[in-house]
C-alpha cells in the first residue's frame, strides 16, 4: 500500500492523481442525486469547437475530463511503477518521467477519441428543432426522482435509437425510475425537458397503475 501511495503521489502521476479525486468526487455527487449530468465541472467553459477539434465532440465535457483523468492517471501510474525498477539517475528520470506524461496524455486523448463515437449516442445532439420532436411524446424515467432542478429520462427517436435527457417537472408528482412521463415542452435556455406523470392513459404498462 506504501509503495502504490508512493508511486502515485509521485512525478508525473501525481498530477492526475489530485484531478481523479475530483472526477470520483464528482460522480459520487452524481449517483447520489446532489448533482446531475447536466451540472459541469469547471471544464464547462471549453468551446465545444475544442473538443470537437480534437475528435472529442458529441459529449459532454465531464464525460470527457473524467475519460482523459481516469486513463492518463493510469498510464502515468504504470509508467511510473516501471521507471521505479529500472534505476534511473535523477536527471534521466526528470527527462523520461516528462516523456511519460506526454505519453499519458496522448494515450488518454486516443482512448477518449476511440470511445467518443460509440458513447455519443447515449445523449442527444442534434439541433434545437428535432429536440422539439420529443414534445408530446413518452418517456422512461432513470432516476430516483425528478424535481425543478434534477432528472434524467430515456426517450426513442423515430429511428429506434435512444437517449438519455434531462428532465424537470414543476410540482411534486411521484416520478420514481421505470415510469413513464409525459414530455409537454422544451426548455431552450435550460437544455432540458418539462415533463408529467404519464398516467395509466398514456403509460403502455397499465398494470404498473394497479393498486397493490
Amino acid at each position: 500500500m506504501t509503495g502504490f501511495l508512493g508511486t502515485a503521489l509521485s512525478f508525473p502521476t501525481v498530477l492526475f492523481s489530485f484531478l481523479l479525486l475530483v472526477v470520483v468526487g464528482y460522480w459520487l455527487l452524481v449517483l447520489t442525486g446532489v448533482l446531475d449530468l447536466g451540472d459541469d465541472l469547471d471544464v464547462d467553459g471549453v468551446p465545444g469547437g475544442v473538443l470537437a477539434g480534437l475528435g472529442l465532440g458529441g459529449l459532454p465535457s465531464t464525460i470527457v475530463f473524467s475519460l482523459i483523468v481516469a486513463v492518463a492517471w493510469f498510464v502515468s501510474l504504470a509508467g511510473t511503477a516501471l521507471l521505479d525498477g529500472l534505476g534511473f539517475g535523477a536527471v534521466a528520470r526528470i527527462v523520461v518521467s516528462v516523456g511519460v506524461l506526454v505519453a499519458a496524455v496522448l494515450c488518454a486523448w486516443l482512448v477518449t477519441r476511440l470511445l467518443a463515437v460509440p458513447l455519443a449516442r447515449l445523449f442527444p445532439t442534434g439541433t434545437e428543432s428535432s429536440r422539439h420532436a420529443f414534445v408530446g411524446g413518452l418517456c422512461t424515467i432513470r432516476t430516483g426522482r425528478v424535481t425543478a432542478d434534477f432528472g434524467q429520462a430515456e426517450v426513442t427517436a423515430a429511428d429506434g435509437s435512444s437517449a438519455v435527457v434531462q428532465v424537470r417537472q414543476p410540482g411534486d408528482e411521484p416520478l420514481r425510475a421505470g415510469s413513464s412521463a409525459l414530455i409537454y415542452d422544451y426548455d431552450v435556455e435550460g437544455e432540458f425537458f418539462w415533463v408529467m406523470s404519464a398516467g395509466i392513459a398514456f403509460d403502455p404498462d397499465p398494470s404498473r397503475h394497479t393498486p397493490m
